[in-house]
């Protein structure tokens, strides 16, 4: 390996960060502002896509800011592992930003200069932790993803999605105190009278924490677990997840696929593989551990995910269940599971995207969110829902999609190790995963209104949480109270909408009542649940800002399941294990 001194990873991290800038710059100006979002994104991924075919050939780019805190450098490193998240990262915001120019106008939101400026301030803060270069400013770039991304999942500034933000900020500033607590006690655990300690990132881990007194290193990796898990939604840390789904649809997007929870599986792969390493975290027994908790969470959060009738809440304990086969393939330390684990980051990033782009554009053109009112919708929206139906296959581990080549690979290592009751709970959770997304696309496809056969498919209570009012997708507020009275029209800025909407806020503002009954009987007609009004395949459904958005995540989930060594992804993968374990797979 050879460590090249570039300035490329930092400029990679300050791209976005100075783009916030001009897009404050260009408040009642969407289309300078989308400008520059789209600039600043480009901009972005060239810089990240340069560094490949080097970190492919075996070199490191290296930004070394001098002393951070005594015996620590502030360093950023464009490695094989950071480029896997950088290049993920950099790409999907690109296509994210192309999707919310449609879905914010199509809804005529409020604030979208705030909601522009937070997301590349949110780009920022990933590659920061996709290109630390030890764990102290993992732990700041960490932090600041949270600080960017507060905006964004209270945006519509509703009392609901200020409780959800709320929330948000308490369990992942928690775990941001768990991440410093567990990176102090590694600096501690690798100090001697020779030297001070460290936190830099070691392919393979750190080598003085192999001598360490094991008590202590089993307490600092259980703090590092517990710090990333937050994101990551390991249970029962997880439910600040479905209750951020009030944000508006691209931040979800965000927050399931491109930044937000890859962050917290990100950095619990520099923990197992970059800190303490495959041999020392299953000399220490904490491999068993972590695994059975991602096990537990993989078939539970799956459960769970029956029992939603919203179809952002089913989405979001799908991505609970999901991250889970990230972990689990990471804590059986099986150099197979390892490259299932890193390739299902990607793969699922592709299929999740493409899910809640479909699940935004069905909510801007029709106003549905509930599964249980999607009977027949596919006529109207054949392409969106085509696109569901293949990331579906793709999330079931069916082959022909990116979720088959993954799971594939965690099966195949969970077997070698010979823990079948991981292999159980994998195929398991396929089981359960076809078992909540087929429904949708029959519904879809399949049923009319009023034939449909009621949604969700497991009525009991099985999860989520108790004597609290459910939260509405993209911040819309449920239509009666506890007590079954209707909910007062203003906000408590006195605006008679559920969106607040700022001076910033571009367009006429949305549906009054009398427009929104006129639109509700333009598609449905004047019965309570007629047929759907039939849409083509040209693009009828919606504006290409959105479907072509879709169709692009909807491919590369396609690609990445049918040529997945032709896909630079795996590629990347394969050289990240072979570094850590020395075998080639």
């Amino acid at each position: 390996m050879t460590e090249l001194t570039s300035l490329r990873p930092v400029a990679a991290v300050l791209v976005s960060a100075v783009a916030i800038v001009p897009i404050l710059a260009s408040r009642g100006r969407p289309n300078l502002r989308e400008a520059w979002t789209v600039l600043a994104a480009l901009a972005k991924l060239g810089i990240v896509a340069s560094m490949v075919p080097g970190v492919l050939a075996g070199d490191t780019y290296v930004t070394d800011f001098g002393t951070f805190v005594p015996g620590v450098q502030f360093v950023l490193r464009a490695d094989s592992l950071g480029i896997l998240f950088a290049l993920l990262a950099s790409l999907l915001w690109l296509v994210t930003s192309f999707y919310s120019m449609g879905y914010m106008r199509g809804l005529d939101e409020h604030s979208q200069t705030r909601y522009f400026a937070a997301f590349a301030g949110s780009l920022a803060s990933a590659i920061g932790i996709a290109f630390a270069g030890n764990l102290l400013v993992l732990f700041v770039f960490y932090e600041l993803l949270t600080v960017a991304t507060y905006p964004l999942v209270a945006h519509d500034e509703t009392d609901e999605a200020r409780a959800a933000g709320r929330k948000y900020l308490t369990y992942t500033f928690g775990g941001g105190v768990a991440v410093l607590a567990g990176a102090v006690l590694v600096y501690w655990l690798t100090s001697s009278p020779a030297g001070p300690g460290t936190t830099a990132f070691a392919a393979g881990g750190i080598a003085d924490l192999a001598t360490a007194d094991p008590v202590v290193a089993r307490v600092a990796f259980a703090l590092l677990i517990t710090g990333f898990g937050v994101k990551a939604a390991l249970m029962p840390i997880h439910s600040w997840l479905p209750d951020a789904m009030v944000a508006p649809t691209p931040v979800s997007g965000l927050l399931h696929a491109v930044a937000v929870v890859k962050s917290g599986v990100f950095g619990i792969a520099r923990v197992v593989l970059d800190v303490f390493g495959p041999d020392l975290v299953g000399e220490l027994g904490m491999g068993t551990i972590l695994a059975s908790i991602a096990a537990f969470t993989l078939v539970t959060a799956s459960v769970i995910a029956l029992r939603q009738d919203n179809l952002k809440r089913r989405l979001a304990y799908s991505t609970v269940s999901q991250l889970s086969y990230i972990v689990l393939g990471l804590a059986v330390l099986h150099p197979y599971s390892l490259v299932g684990g890193l390739l299902h980051i990607p793969a699922h990033a592709f299929m999740k995207l493409t899910l809640f782009f479909c699940a935004g554009a069905i909510h801007v053109e029709t106003h549905t969110d509930d599964i249980s009112n999607m009977a027949g919708i596919g006529r109207r929206m054949p392409l969106t829902m085509t696109a569901f139906g293949v990331a579906s296959i793709g999330m079931a581990g069916i082959p022909l999609a990116a979720g088959f080549v993954s799971k594939y690979f965690l099966l195949i290592g969970t077997v070698e190790t010979g823990d079948i009751v991981f292999t159980l709970a994998l195929l398991v959770s396929g089981i359960l995963n076809v078992a909540y997304f087929w429904p949708v696309v029959y519904t879809a496809f399949f049923e009319s209104p009023g034939e449909q056969d009621p949604k969700p498919l497991v009525e009991a209570v099985l999860g989520g949480r108790f004597g609290e009012r459910d939260v509405a997708a993209d911040g819309g507020r449920p239509d009666d109270d506890p007590d079954g009275e209707s909910a007062g029209p203003a906000d408590d800025r006195g605006h008679a909408d559920d969106h607040g909407y700022a001076d910033d806020h571009e367009g006429q503002g949305p549906l009054d009542d009398a427009e929104a009954a006129a639109h509700i009987e333009r598609e449905h007609g004047p019965d309570e649940r007629p047929a759907w009004e039939h849409r083509r395949w040209t693009g009828e459904e919606s504006t290409w800002l959105m479907l072509g958005p879709i169709c692009f995540a909807a491919t590369g989930s396609v690609v990445l399941g049918i040529v997945p060594d032709a896909a630079v992804f795996l590629r990347i993968v394969r050289l990240v294990v072979s570094g850590v374990t020395g075998v080639s797979v």
